[in-house]
């Protein structure tokens, strides 16, 4: 970057890529060379930045302005305003929401100044198809570091001392993990990338390998050297393929530059790595269920002992971490143990990214310290909830996690404290919910989510959680009786406690935290035959306020099933057997006479 005297950051993650970053990007070209500035600003396609609602995203360095929501049309306003007459592009700059001047660089933003980025730490900076600008941000030092300088054992003591625990959603001990991979004896063994990044509106593991493919690389090498393996495995869903192809962009990029293959550093140390696809299961995001899809096996768990560092990929042992695990590997080579140790809250060391969505302001991708507590993420980093609405909820955790209410706001976001509300990290999946939302109907979507990703191999998981789906379906159709709700929680107990995997057992969180935190609005289901949110459709009911029709037809023009009757300036009526509660006859009635109970 340094023989350029201006340089243009575009967002090429997969958002800004659907919103036309790629036509910005040969824009930006195009009008550079009809300028003749081609050799003075060079144009650069990034990794995500994050700050996904804002998108596509410009940056310019080294002034570091930050342009939002931009759009090919306005490339010529920002070469001719911002690198000519040297004066940035007022409208295009980031508007805070509460002092409403605008931002021109990140550091002043509320949704970045509480980030620490040490996964996310070279996406929406470098170009992830060019290694040598991961070499020039200490890439493949550590690996260097590890190979001629510290023996497998020391290099498995840094990531003890570190505390770095597997960010795929267990939280158990990687350290520990390569300490007892290391420790099986065996001819072969192999070192897998879990990227079956599975829950719905989670896009942290996608995110690094688009942005920072060669920190996986370097850190899966690592690993190779500490457990004695020769061979890495990236299992990555086929529904990826920008990471897909900057993945194989970087390894072939390590292979030429001799940082894959045989007598790495001039070592004795080979390591390669090959990709395999997965096919959207979510349930292959579970070690053993992966490694029998890898094998061309059903992806179906298996009891465990053995667990995978003993026998795993081919009956091998197997070490298998998850792609923002391994992100975090490098830096803490580098920077030490130590250093890692001393972020983050006493159990969980280190930062977390949680792909942040839902009814909230700043939607997107953040990296932050663990014990940052879930209000600053909504209020300060989110920007709080849309359109004014009041909070209701928020989830962690993705299908199978817990809904958390006010009450959790103040909670520190570590592993043992999002268990103890009755939730869970999992994988990084935050979902926020405001008033309008139905939590009943809400431990239904994601119940139906994991009914569709079972794999059917246990009965608890397979039965059990259709027979919770139906439940909950009686409910929400005004049904449900009282004593649905105890069997809901009887039955949710023994789903989890005997379902082979995680998927079972966790797979019932989302009703057993509802019923919890919102126990009122399953009563007032069960017993009022009403949603108080209004989105159960079977509940609703649509009737006209006789005294308030005007009789100006627009109800009767509208809908949609011809439920509604009546003459011209004459009250209207609704045929409640007819009515379909699409709620077209509220919305389009201007004389407030269409009323919802």
């Amino acid at each position: 970057m340094s023989n350029y005297k201006m340089n243009v950051l575009i967002c090429g993650g997969t958002g800004c890529k659907a919103a036309e970053s790629a036509n910005i990007q040969a824009r930006f070209k195009n009008i550079l060379e009809e300028k003749s500035l081609e050799d003075e600003v060079q144009v650069i396609m990034t990794g995500c930045f994050g700050f996904c609602e804002q998108g596509p995203i410009v940056k310019i360095l080294p002034d570091n302005t930050f342009y939002v929501r931009v759009t090919p049309s306005d490339i010529e306003e920002i070469v001719m305003e911002h690198f000519i007459k040297g004066r940035p592009v007022e409208r295009l700059l980031y508007k805070d929401p509460k002092t409403k001047e605008s931002v021109p660089a990140t550091k002043g933003m509320d949704f970045y100044k509480k980030q620490l980025r040490i996964a996310l730490r070279n996406c929406g900076f470098i170009n992830p198809e060019r290694i040598e600008e991961y070499i020039a941000r200490d890439g493949y030092l550590a690996l260097a570091t590890c190979l001629t300088e510290k023996t497998p054992a020391e290099v498995i003591g840094e990531i003890k001392e570190s505390g770095l625990r597997g960010r795929g959603g267990g939280g158990f001990p990687t350290g520990l993990k390569w300490e007892l991979t290391a420790k099986s004896v065996s001819d072969k063994k192999y070192v897998v990338c879990n990227a079956d990044e599975g829950d719905p509106g989670a896009f942290m593991d996608r995110s690094i390998l688009e942005g920072d493919p060669h920190s996986v690389i370097e850190a899966m090498a690592i690993c190779g050297y500490c457990i004695g393996a020769d061979e890495g495995v990236v299992y990555i869903r086929a529904e990826y393929p920008l990471a897909i192809e900057r993945l194989k962009i970087a390894i072939k990029q390590a292979r030429e530059s001799g940082l894959l293959g045989k007598n790495i550093f001039g070592t004795e140390f080979n390591f390669d790595i090959e990709l395999r696809y997965g096919a959207g299961a979510f349930v292959c995001g579970e070690e053993t269920a992966l490694i029998h899809s890898m094998e061309g096996l059903r992806g179906e768990p298996t009891f465990k002992p053995p667990f995978p560092s003993q026998e795993g990929y081919m009956k091998k042992p197997t070490n298998v971490n998850n792609v923002e695990t391994f992100a975090n590997v490098p830096v803490i080579i580098n920077k030490g143990a130590s250093w890692f140790n001393k972020i983050g809250t006493e159990k969980s060391k280190g930062t977390k990214v949680f792909a942040l969505a839902g009814k909230i302001n700043n939607v997107g991708l953040i990296e932050v310290p663990m014990g940052t507590t879930l209000r600053e993420v909504i209020y300060e980093i989110g920007g709080g909830i849309k359109d004014g609405k009041e909070f209701k909820s928020v989830q962690t955790g993705g299908p199978s996690g817990g809904c958390l209410t006010k009450k959790f706001l103040d909670t520190p976001i570590d592993y043992d404290n999002l268990i103890a509300a009755g939730s869970m990290m999992g994988s990084g999946g935050m979902i926020v919910m405001d008033e309008d939302d139905c939590m009943v109907s809400i431990a239904k979507f994601y119940l139906e989510f994991t009914l569709e990703e079972s794999c059917g191999k246990c009965s608890p998981c397979r039965i059990g959680n259709k027979r919770l789906h139906e439940i909950l379906d009686k409910i929400t159709q005004g049904k449900g009786k009282e004593e649905d709700i105890e069997r809901l929680q009887e039955l949710s107990h023994v789903i989890k406690d005997t379902s082979l995997c995680g998927l079972g057992q966790s797979s019932p969180n989302p009703v057993l935290s509802t019923i919890l935190n919102f126990r009122d609005e399953y009563l007032a289901h069960v017993k009022d035959g009403k949603c108080p949110a209004g989105q159960c459709k079977a509940m609703l009911k649509y009737t006209i306020n006789e005294e308030n029709c005007t009789g100006c037809t627009l109800c009767f023009r509208n809908c949609p099933v011809g439920a509604i009757t009546g003459e011209r300036r004459a009250p209207h009526f609704i045929d409640q057997a007819l009515c379909i509660k699409c709620g077209v006859c509220y919305e389009k009635c201007k004389f407030d006479a269409v009323k919802l109970a």
